[in-house]
């Protein structure tokens, strides 16, 4: 998905903004949240693969994955690009009969 062409075409079918490709660090920052699952697809699925590549929303809030080199457009694929709240009281809650 290098195509510089059919990126410019691509845009969000939720809000119609462009979108661009993700960086490295930006892809491993999000498998990192997969591993730990925390990553919930907008749909509601947890995700538990891994991603090679995706398309970030102009607002940099949400990710489309690219799967087999094919971009994943559908809004209820999309994956938050930061921890939504609900998330983060699931990492910040200390495990039974521990104290922090």
């Amino acid at each position: 998905m290098t195509d510089p062409d059919l990126l410019k075409l691509l845009r969000c079918p939720e809000t119609r903004q462009p979108v661009a490709l993700a960086d490295e660090s930006m892809i491993r920052s999000l498998n990192d949240r997969i591993s730990a699952g925390v990553v919930r697809n907008r749909g509601g699925v947890t995700v538990v693969s891994p991603c090679d590549s995706g398309l970030v929303r102009q607002d940099g809030r949400y990710l489309y994955p690219i799967r087999e080199a094919i971009p994943v457009m559908l809004i209820s694929e999309a994956m938050p690009l930061e921890l939504e709240e609900s998330s983060l009281r699931d990492i910040a809650r200390p495990a039974a009969g521990l104290t922090i």
